[in-house]
């Protein structure tokens, strides 16, 4: 007998997800669409890599490489552009695959392969979500630092008729999903609150230039902000939400890690004179969809379709009765030039710098200026003239924030930002009585509006009432589960007066605090309190880089606090830590 003959490659095997059903539904449809992916995506995608299509049987491909790398490669290419494929088809008509990678070696008989490394690769497909690769260990060992993809562990698998555990690893491909596979993965699972709760993942920039990246950001944004003016919901912030941005995921860890029973998922796609929006609500815990729309509008259209949107998952969650208490004043956008200049001041916004809150009040004027009306804008300006005056100490600057937020209240603003902002700008002046009717007023309006949220917790610690400033900083951590580093300022201002500094310093470390010099002040008087000297008169170096000739007289003069023995507190840290004038 001869012996049979063997080669070392790399096999993947895919299928497709929800084959059954897709065939039931629409049998010749099914038949067509999987044809033109073979021919116009697949079978191009394997020449390119030097493949060979070893055998296809209804929905599954098998396919041999000559290396791991050329099959990885393989695979991401081809999952992104089936990817692309699908956001031009209704939800129930998407063919996803489902593909694993293996490599080893095989024997040749005729024109297929045999072996465990085969059987291997089948039974990684099967751990693979929708749209997803998952490779073996002997792929892992050949391509790990080859190829720009996050390898994430997933663990030993036993496997049918394998003799012992198989390593699998997920292929992660955004540029964040280190960074945000370690968030994820070190977050605990949270449980569902009683409200209807839901998180709106950032939606896929599906447009040919990727500068529209902020255009796909601020519809997010919008929708976060808009479906957050509901009591009847609970909606995570935003920057939770954008832990997943560039992420393939799997809605069931998005319902697990952020404590939400529905997560909402889109695309946008801008060209030319049109704008193609699809969204898809879907239920975590099982991964149903439970309403899917497409939007073709033109761009003049644009924001009339942002309101439909909004309103139609309101009314998917919660019936008539959701849909009604999300009613909110609906802003007359008659510009894409004012929306497009809207959503770069709130991308600027996020970026915590003063440099970028300078371009992120420019941007919030010029949008005022197509559209003067705006009470969002108007917010959004007070909100960006209130953060500068906290680096640059201007007091001209609170008197424009004063003036942006009267006239957002004046225009009808319901998000509870306006509100929260004059808030802030009375504490600020030490009418700490006049600061809570405006707060309460903020947190009827927008309870779950991290940006309204962050403002009443920190005149909370102002006024020496510490444990709700501690209180609204959980809320915030419970909002934004796997982002919070700038609920963390908060946190270890707030721990430090009630004379916890070891958790201070916890959530100084966790602060993303690069920018603002009176945080590092802060953090020498921390430093200070814990007989770390020599660390603390390094924060307070780094305050003096940021302000140079800061002194304690001016730390003095600027703060807000409204009891002394909070001020004293912090100049004593400050002076344990040997900073004096």
């Amino acid at each position: 007998m001869a012996r049979p003959e063997r080669k070392l490659v790399a096999v993947l095997a895919a299928d497709v997800a929800g084959y059954s059903r897709l065939m039931g539904a629409d049998e010749a449809g099914t038949l067509f669409h999987l044809k033109a992916l073979r021919a116009e995506v697949i079978d191009p995608k394997v020449a390119q890599f030097r493949g060979r299509l070893v055998s296809t049987a209804g929905d599954s491909l098998l396919i041999e490489f000559a290396s791991a790398v050329d099959a990885l490669q393989f695979a991401v290419e081809t999952q992104e552009r089936i990817t692309v494929r699908n956001t031009d088809l209704p939800s129930e008509q998407r063919m996803a695959f489902r593909m694993g990678i293996n490599a080893g070696e095989v024997i040749l008989d005729e024109t297929t392969i045999y072996g465990d490394c085969v059987n291997i690769a089948a039974r990684l497909e099967k751990v693979s979500e929708p749209g997803g690769v998952v490779i073996g260990r002997s792929v892992y060992d050949q391509v790990n630092g080859k190829l720009p993809y996050e390898l994430v562990d997933l663990g030993d698998h036993t496997m049918k008729n394998i003799a012992g555990a198989v390593r699998a690893y997920r292929v992660e491909t955004g540029e964040r999903g280190q960074e945000a596979s370690v968030a994820i993965a070190s977050a605990k699972d949270l449980p569902l609150p009683f409200k209807p709760s839901v998180a709106v993942l950032p939606f896929a920039n599906m447009s040919a230039d990727p500068e529209q990246e902020y255009f796909s950001d601020g519809i997010t944004e919008d929708l976060i902000t808009e479906l957050s003016r509901s009591q009847s919901l609970f909606v995570i912030a935003r920057n939770s939400s954008f832990v997943f941005k560039g992420r393939s995921v799997n809605t069931t860890e998005v319902g697990r890690k952020l404590g939400v029973r529905y997560v909402v998922e889109g695309s946008v796609r801008k060209a030319g004179a049109r704008v193609r929006i699809t969204v898809q609500l879907i239920e975590a815990s099982s991964g149903n969809h439970v309403w899917a729309e497409r939007y073709d509008r033109s761009i003049d259209d644009l924001f009339a379709v942002q309101d439909e949107v909004t309103e139609r998952i309101a009314w998917a969650l919660v019936g008539k009765v959701g849909a009604a208490e999300i009613a909110r004043t609906r802003q007359t956008k008659a510009s894409l030039g004012a929306y497009d200049a809207f959503l770069r001041g709130i991308e600027a916004t996020h970026r915590f710098t003063e440099n970028d809150t300078v371009a992120a009040i420019e941007f919030f004027k010029l949008a005022l200026g197509w559209e003067p009306d705006s009470a969002r804008a108007h917010a959004c300006l007070a909100d960006a003239y209130a953060t500068l005056s906290a680096f640059r100490a201007d007091r001209g600057l609170k008197v424009l924030a004063m003036q942006s937020a009267l006239r957002s209240i004046e225009l009808g603003d319901a998000s509870g930002l306006a509100e929260a902002v004059v808030a802030a700008l009375h504490a600020w002046k030490g009418d700490f009585e006049t600061a809570e009717t405006h707060w309460q007023r903020a947190l009827v309006l927008g309870p779950t509006n991290a940006m309204a949220l962050n403002w009443v917790g920190y005149i909370s610690l102002w006024d020496g009432q510490l444990a709700k400033a501690r209180e609204i900083g959980e809320r915030l951590r419970r909002l934004n589960p796997l982002e919070d580093r700038d609920i963390h300022e908060l946190l270890a201002f707030t721990h430090y007066l009630l004379g916890d500094y070891e958790a201070s310093l916890q959530s100084f470390r966790r602060w993303d605090n690069n920018n603002y010099d009176r945080g590092f002040a802060n953090l020498a008087a921390c430093l200070g309190q814990l007989g770390r000297a020599e660390e603390a008169r390094l924060a307070w170096g780094r305050c003096l880089e940021r302000k140079p000739g800061f002194t304690l007289s001016d730390y003095k003069r600027d703060s807000p606090y409204r009891r002394q023995e909070d001020l004293d507190h912090w100049l004593d840290g400050l002076r344990k830590a040997g900073i004096a004038d």
